[in-house]
């Protein structure tokens, strides 16, 4: 499972990041992310679904510091290819 931590970034370009390393993934592997509470918590799995992504799962990374997340997502096959 490959692992990005963009906890230095702001939206939106939690999402780019996110995007970037999803693209060089094949559909079914597994992204890590590292990501602060607040806007990127919500955005960037919101996104991801939106996008035809799986968030596997959502938890505190209390190890990694306070406020951080860890979200699992795997990578889908994009919407629009699917016709």
């Amino acid at each position: 499972m490959s692992r990005l931590d963009i906890r230095p970034y702001s939206c939106p370009l939690t999402w780019v990041k996110t995007r970037i390393a999803l693209e060089r993934l094949a559909p079914g592997e597994r992204l890590e992310v590292l990501l602060p509470e607040g806007e990127p918590l919500e955005n960037v799995p919101r996104t991801a679904e939106e996008e035809g992504h799986l968030v596997v799962s959502r938890a505190p990374a209390a190890a990694e510091g306070p406020g951080c997340w860890t979200v699992v997502l795997e990578k889908g096959t994009p919407r629009d290819a699917a016709f």
